[in-house]
């Protein structure tokens, strides 16, 4: 099931916000990343909005967001949102559950941090609590990847960066990911796996900060029987702490320099040679 590295396909990329919050400066530089990629190469820049994260999301975010891209000076094509592909996510689900590669789980938050678990790349790594044992059919329970059986089924995997190179797939540095949500549909895995294989994505381009979730989204598409893009995982953008910007923590927002009467293409043009702190 170790599918090849899409090759020699048009260039497709992708920006993919959740409205959830404004834009700021580490978007922007995600977005012009993945734009330049295709239009440099005469491919296409996709925008995709990520709209199923709950009473979080905001329709009218997204509106902003195209106010935003469009004052950076970028073009782009808009795909279907999340919302409108959940019997997608849905069939995924189930062809996984149908395999027995999935197993519910009922624990919270709080349970897995009782249960000691360690810290991982992306926070805590389930522990596997639930991973034997019995669930009434009743129960409301989130679905969880069984990686001992899913490595089994697909193999050794291998997956490209841009910037590290080839890698072998170790989804086990994520630990058994959610992949049903108890009271929400699919998980960020999942949809954004079966997401950019039905819009033709051939370069993921994302920050450095979701490396180790390719790991997990390459075995998803082993698994699925999906094609398998190049990853481009670019440098973040700093605040003067060294922190990534981010919407929970309040990063100044784009739409805010816009009202002021900022010039997002000069913006643009600064990011592209980089004159803001990076991460390496």
């Amino acid at each position: 099931m170790n599918a090849p590295v899409a090759s020699n396909l048009p260039v497709v990329t992708r920006f993919a916000p959740s409205p959830n919050g404004p834009l700021h400066l580490g978007h922007a530089y995600s977005a012009i990343v993945g734009h330049d990629l295709a239009t440099n190469a005469g491919g296409r820049f996709l925008l995709r909005i990520e709209d199923i994260d709950g009473a979080r999301s905001r329709g009218e975010l997204a509106d902003e967001y195209r106010r935003d891209l469009d004052w950076l000076g970028l073009e782009w094509e808009e795909v279907p949102t999340q919302s409108t592909r959940l019997s997608a996510y849905q069939a995924a689900f189930e062809r996984l559950k149908a395999a027995g590669l999935v197993y519910p789980c009922r624990c919270t938050r709080a349970d897995i941090q009782a249960a000691g678990a360690r810290m991982g790349p992306m926070g805590p790594i389930y522990p596997g609590t639930c991973k034997r044992a019995d669930m009434r059919e009743d129960e409301p329970v989130q679905w969880r990847l069984d990686l001992d059986a899913a490595g089994k089924t697909a193999g050794q995997l291998e997956w490209h960066d841009a910037f590290a190179g080839e890698q072998t797939c170790d989804p086990h540095l994520l630990g058994d990911v959610v992949i049903w949500r108890r009271d929400e549909p699919a998980s960020y895995h999942l949809a954004a796996t079966v997401d950019d294989a039905v819009d033709g994505v051939s370069i993921v381009t994302r920050g450095r900060d979701l490396f180790e979730a390719t790991h997990i989204h390459r075995l998803l598409q082993a698994l699925l029987d999906l094609p398998t893009p190049a990853y481009h995982h670019h440098a973040l953008v700093l605040d003067e702490d060294g922190q990534k910007l981010s919407k929970q923590r309040g990063s100044p927002a784009l739409a805010a320099r816009r009202e002021a009467g900022e010039d997002g293409r000069v913006l643009a043009e600064q990011l592209r040679m980089q004159k803001f702190v990076l991460g390496t």
